[in-house]
């Protein structure tokens, strides 16, 4: 069978050949036969209505991820909650992806324009996400030093435990890019892309972003702020590659190198397992506090920094040439 990809994502059959020519219907009355009212309501030219699709996604997913917290919840896993956390984000990253892939076959669109193309898994894309997640953190944590405000102390582990935990926070902070990621930036961006434009969607999604992360304990305004710049970056990112999976390297190498490498608070959050005995030193607005480096005003000029060198590398818009 010859199925194609139009332009809005819409997967669709070749025509049968005979069917529906005029040939067929010489001599024959025509009538048009008008869609009904249900149709009209939930169905538009290009498919399933957007607002109607963004409704339904956030329908499917909230009541998953309520049944995966409380199942990981209930079970004791050990190893001072760790296992808990990488079963749960797993879990979340399903029911982020489970709705899409239903919506996916209702309005016959190619899994590939939520932003995570097979053709490009742990790709080019991916790997330079990596590269540039782990030198952003990098470079935010330098100008600290520089300024004398950080200081990386000494190693909190040694031997086999330090690839060990290497190896378990690069798992869990690869979940969590898939998950944040797709949810915010996959299914939920294109289909607010098609109701209202890519950039209105971005900015709406972004604060989203920033909004979520009020549920870490130590989170303050500062970091909410930082985490939806970030996450207009990836906006960005998405907008000029054409998928997520530049965002989804950058957001686990990111997160890796802030909570691990250079053992610092992530959103408010400090995790065990971690390289160094680092500390702070100084004013908050320079340190980000108790929040971590997303809390300093430092972040932003990284950001932006980086916005900037990214922009300037990939000048070509490639997301709504390819997918809508």
């Amino acid at each position: 069978m010859d199925e194609r990809i139009n332009i809005s994502g819409q997967e669709q059959q070749a025509p049968i050949s005979g069917a529906g020519t005029p040939e067929s219907s010489k001599g024959t009355p025509t009538f048009s036969v008008q869609p009904s009212y249900v149709r009209t309501v939930f169905w538009g030219p290009d498919g399933l209505r957007a607002g109607w699709g963004f409704a339904f996604y956030v329908a499917m997913f909230y009541p998953l991820q309520f049944v995966v917290s409380r199942w990981v919840g209930s079970l004791d896993l050990g190893g001072n909650g760790l296992w808990s956390m990488l079963l749960e984000e797993f879990g979340l990253l399903c029911a982020a992806v489970a709705p899409a892939l239903l919506l996916a076959r209702v309005e016959r669109r190619a899994w590939g324009v939520y932003g995570l193309p097979g053709r490009a898994t742990f790709g080019k894309l991916f790997l330079t996400g990596t590269v540039w997640g782990f030198a952003s953190m990098t470079l935010l944590m330098a100008l600290m030093y520089g300024l004398r405000v950080f200081n990386m102390g000494h190693l909190a582990m040694h031997g086999a435990r330090i690839v060990r935990f290497a190896f378990f926070w690069a798992v869990f902070f690869l979940l969590v890019g898939f998950f944040e990621e797709f949810l915010l930036r996959g299914y939920s961006q294109f289909t607010l892309t098609r109701a209202m434009g890519f950039w209105p969607a971005a900015v709406l999604l972004s604060c989203m972003f920033g909004l979520i992360h009020i549920r870490n304990g130590g989170e303050q305004w500062p970091g909410l702020l930082a985490a939806a710049a970030i996450g207009f970056f990836f906006c960005l990112t998405l907008r000029r590659t054409g998928n997520l999976w530049f965002a989804v390297g950058f957001h686990a190498a990111w997160d890796w190198g802030e909570t691990f490498f250079y053992s610092v608070p992530d959103s408010g959050t400090t995790f065990p397992g971690h390289l160094l005995k680092s500390s702070f030193h100084g004013p908050a607005w320079l340190t980000g506090g108790m929040v971590g480096p997303e809390g300093s005003v430092l972040c932003f000029l990284v950001i932006a920094g980086t916005w900037v060198a990214f922009a300037r590398a990939y000048p070509q818009v490639q997301y709504g040439a390819e997918n809508l």
